[in-house]
């Protein structure tokens, strides 16, 4: 079964960092999109950060300046740096890879938390 494990969310006080990483089980045959998505409580799941197989980079007008999007192909990871975190940033992130395992899928992470408070 293909699986998304983040890891790096937690606690952070305001204008801190955090670095967000999410790996695959498996390795994919293709990897075409990756991306970093967020939820907070009462909002819908935002686009955070987006990277393609070309490594063009997307991010939301919110993040620019202060997130950055890396891939490890090698690895079937994506990486998410968060610098000079703000409160409004807290949230559920969540990862995403557009691949193909068996077929072409939309996979999903199971979210990590990010907190940022003083």
């Amino acid at each position: 079964q293909v699986q998304l494990v983040e890891s790096g969310g937690g606690l952070v006080q305001p204008g801190g960092s955090l670095r967000l990483s999410c790996a695959a089980s498996v390795r994919f045959v293709l990897i075409d999109h990756m991306g970093w998505y967020r939820q907070a409580p009462g909002n819908q799941r935002e686009l955070v950060a987006s990277i393609t197989r070309s490594d063009r980079r997307d991010y939301a007008d919110s993040v620019k300046g202060r997130f950055t999007i890396d891939r490890d192909n090698a690895k079937n990871t994506v990486y998410l740096q968060m610098n000079s975190l703000k409160p409004e940033d807290t949230a559920v992130y969540y990862c995403n890879m557009k691949a193909v395992y068996t077929d072409w899928r939309d996979y999903w992470g199971q979210g990590t938390q990010v907190t940022v408070s003083s």
